[in-house]
């Protein structure tokens, strides 16, 4: 019995989608690349563990990215496909435990966070951008039958919701003078990127519906 060959109109589909999930990639990365410059810097200016913390799990969207550009730049995408979730899944887990023990260390006392102009400005825009890079990825990496590209369209999307936990944090710090507002924002941060780890994990193993991988 021979097996049932792409049409042409399937294969330039694919190619098409493979093209926008590259694009899209490449649109994060850029992105990521300048918040974890910024959230840093400002982070480290105004000795804010959100801030610090918001920049690292930017470092580790652009490492997810990464791994999905890498994962179609070659021709054994099932097997680049399970390196880039594991590299997704590794890095997250790794960040978390860093975020929260120096969040725990500023709630003890260690450092007090201050006002951050830059990182108010850059978590409004983030959380403004992010939301729909994350549902532009997440419809073509489905349609594409890509776990990695579904996975990092999530990864994208809480950044998202950090976005939205980190100006809550900074604007309350600054607002009210909650120093403590601060290290509480970047435990919720510590905890998401953790969670992360289970999400890639999940994905990983569900089916995914629309795909054109077999039609």
């Amino acid at each position: 019995m021979t097996a049932v060959e792409p049409s042409p109109r399937r294969s330039e589909r694919r190619a098409a989608l493979e093209r926008r999930v590259r694009r899209l990639v490449a649109a994060t990365i850029t992105y990521n690349l300048a918040e974890a410059v910024v959230a840093i810097s400002a982070g480290i200016g105004a000795s804010s563990t959100a801030l610090i913390g918001f920049g690292l799990d930017s470092t580790i969207e652009v490492a997810s990215a990464t791994a999905v550009a890498w994962q179609f730049t070659g021709p054994e995408v099932a097997a680049r496909e399970r390196t880039a979730l594991r590299v997704i899944a590794i890095s997250f887990f790794l960040l978390a435990g860093y975020v929260a023990f120096e969040a725990t260390r500023s709630l003890l006392g260690a450092t007090e966070a201050e006002h951050s102009t830059p990182g108010l400005v850059l978590a409004a825009l983030s959380l403004a951008i992010m939301p729909v890079l994350s549902w532009a990825q997440r419809r073509a990496g489905r349609e594409l039958g890509s776990r990695s590209a579904v996975a990092d369209s999530k990864q994208t999307l809480l950044c998202a919701y950090l976005s939205g936990v980190l100006l809550a944090g900074l604007a309350l710090n600054s607002l009210f003078g909650w120093s403590w507002a601060d290290p509480i924002a970047a435990l919720v941060i510590a905890v998401a990127m953790a969670s992360s780890l289970v999400a890639a994990a999940v994905v990983s193993r569900m089916p995914l519906a629309h795909t054109i991988r077999n039609e």
